[in-house]
């Protein structure tokens, strides 16, 4: 792997680059000073993962991710900074994950490996004429921010002001709508009651589920969405097509 680590400041640099060595011993890391060497770097050396800081002077990180993603093959971004405002921003640029520094090293491991999972390719059309759906959700409290692959969440389940997302190491609460959630990962989930969307490629089994009717076994969790009479037939097609 090919780590770019981008940081306006010497020591969280250095900081940065121990844990990188302890981590992934065998990546070839270079590293940068600010956004526009980040860019010259990226474009002569075409890392696989860009460790990138946002507050720099001049070009910062936000500006330095939406320009890679312009690319044709665009490098994972995993964004480290100081500052929790910048999430949605994030997201928006396809990040893989954002960590506060300091960065702890059991979060930059866990964000290293989700990094060598997800599709590099994650750009919408430019000019705006097409979007295409989010690869992560995000959550956002006073405990600070946490973001997770749409492709680890196993289901969606609507509780009062939030929306739940479950994936085998737990939930994230998330602030979306299911309505909004069904319309953006149409291809990939599909809504089996009012309160619940499930991953088409998580599913286990269809089972009854006594006097509820039937219920959906997802992999690796407990939970089981109740799926509804209306939703029942739609659901058996789809998993059918599989």
């Amino acid at each position: 792997m090919k780590i770019l680590a981008v940081d306006d400041e010497p020591l969280a640099r250095e900081r940065l680059l121990r844990l990188l060595q302890k981590i992934v011993p065998d990546a070839e890391v270079h590293e940068a000073g600010n956004g526009r060497q980040a860019l010259q770097e990226v474009a002569a050396w075409q890392p696989d993962l860009v460790m990138l800081d946002i507050r720099m002077p001049g070009m910062d990180g936000i500006e330095v991710a939406s320009e890679l993603q312009s690319l044709s093959q665009p490098p994972a971004i995993i964004f480290c900074t100081a500052y929790d405002e910048y999430a949605m921003e994030a997201l928006e640029n396809q990040a893989v994950a954002y960590l506060m520094k300091p960065v702890r090293e059991e979060k930059l491991r866990a964000a290293i490996e989700r990094a060598g999972r997800v599709n590099r390719v994650q750009l919408a059309v430019l000019g705006g004429e097409e979007s295409v759906a989010r690869t992560h959700v995000v959550s956002e409290d006073h405990r600070g921010v946490e973001m997770i692959p749409v492709n680890e969440v196993r289901c969606f389940l609507a509780e009062q002001k939030y929306v739940r997302a479950v994936h085998p190491e737990g939930g994230l609460l998330i602030p979306d709508t299911l309505k909004d959630l069904e319309e953006e990962f149409a291809s990939s989930f599909l809504r089996v009651h009012r309160n619940a969307l499930v991953a088409l490629a998580h599913i286990d089994a269809l089972r009854k589920g006594g006097e509820e009717g039937w219920v959906v076994a997802l992999l690796d969790v407990a939970e089981q969405p109740q799926v509804s009479r209306r939703h029942l037939s739609a659901l058996k097609e789809r998993i059918r097509q599989r």
